[in-house]
């Protein structure tokens, strides 16, 4: 068998890792326990490099190495996944002569890749809609928190709540409410930072774990919803810290775009409610705007509803007794559902699969070749 130098064995210090060029592919080399091995780098799952991997001790201290995009692990002497995983990572030879090490030209243990794929995710794959020309679904999303042991009142949900029944009454809506406070999901955990190619659909940490709470929201978001309202409290002249968890996570939509040109969000509609009891209604209208609109939503005219006492009404305790008095509130939840109902009959028209999205794609990004980052 063929042999390929590849590295000086001084390069490759006892406990360290990395992956090098081996012929006209690359391998992951390890130095562990006093044997170097070698696998082929690039992950089975999306192709992480498992150069730049985490060494771990599983089944019973046998160390693995975890890809940095997803988690997925393999041994490090054998390429097999752990127990109960029926993948296994291709392993090359490796030999020591003259300093250097040398792995063989080819493996001499295959890959195998298991068919595993998580039935629970195959509707957000497959991107199976619930919508219809005809459909009417009304989505409310509550960012606002609270301790679940001492509830207390909402403006912002109050309010949101009006509007799902309105709708309901008025329009014969299908009405669901999601409180992000109620669901258990890691906040983003920047994979897209590592490579464009680990920002998945369904998203990385959801494909990892299908329990994740953010499985629910992506459901109801991109495949059932045609209407969304968002409300959210103002804190610190921003929108609540767990709309933007939320939209952190929503990054795999947008990417969507950015990666394969495909447009996940078609013919649907959004608004939002925003209260607090200082000001900057219009501030944070401006963020929820932006964002949505990056990931295709539509606006109606007045889209938002603002309620703000303003900056010098710190007498808080008469908040929520003045917001539910307020005539202002009641007549604009019905005007936003209105507005937001109308536009909608409009939007499903709209032939989708001529969208145009000029936003940035990865295949117009004109990154650096290896040439040129070797002149840098």
């Amino acid at each position: 068998m063929k042999f390929i130098a590849v590295l000086p064995l001084s390069e490759l210090p006892p406990g360290s890792h990395r992956t090098v060029k081996a012929g006209r592919g690359s391998v992951a080399l390890f130095n562990y326990n006093g044997t170097i091995t070698a696998l082929e780098h690039a992950c089975l799952h999306k192709g992480g490099d498992l150069g730049e991997g985490f060494i771990q001790r599983l089944d019973r201290g046998a160390l693995y190495v975890a890809c940095p995009w997803h988690g997925w692990q393999y041994n490090i002497a054998d390429g097999r996944a752990p127990e109960g995983y029926l993948d296994r990572q291709a392993v090359f030879e490796v030999r020591v002569e003259d300093g250097m090490i040398l792995v063989s030209e080819k493996p001499v243990v295959s890959t195998f890749r298991a068919v595993h794929e998580d039935e629970r995710l195959a509707d957000l794959r497959n991107l199976d809609y619930h919508t219809t020309p005809d459909s009417l679904h009304v989505l409310g999303i509550s960012a606002t928190n609270m301790n679940r042991s001492l509830p207390r009142p909402s403006t912002s949900e109050t309010a949101l709540q009006a509007a799902l029944d309105f709708a309901a009454s008025e329009y014969g809506a299908e009405t669901r409410m999601i409180r992000l406070r109620d669901l258990e999901f890691r906040h983003c955990e920047g994979y897209y930072s590592r490579h464009e190619e680990a920002c998945t659909w369904p998203c990385s940490i959801t494909s990892m774990n299908p329990d994740d709470g953010m499985s629910e929201l992506y459901r109801a978001l991109v495949l059932w919803a045609d209407v969304v309202l968002l409300a959210t409290p103002i804190r610190w002249g921003n929108a609540s810290s767990l709309y933007y968890k939320m939209a952190e996570r929503l990054n795999t939509v947008q990417n969507q775009i950015t990666l394969h040109d495909r447009v996940l969000i078609r013919n649907k509609v959004v608004s939002f409610i925003i209260t607090g009891g200082q000001d900057n209604v219009q501030g944070v209208a401006g963020q929820l705007n932006a964002f949505f609109s990056d990931l295709g939503f539509v606006f109606p005219p007045f889209n938002y509803l603002g309620w703000s006492r303003g900056w010098i009404a710190e007498d808080m305790q008469h908040n929520v007794s003045r917001f539910m008095k307020s005539r202002y509130v009641k007549r604009s939840v019905k005007e936003l559902v209105t507005n937001a109902v109308q536009l909608l009959r409009q939007v499903k028209r709209i032939d989708s699969s001529r969208m145009q999205t000029p936003k940035p794609k990865i295949s117009e990004a004109g990154g650096l070749t290896e040439q040129d980052a070797d002149l840098i």
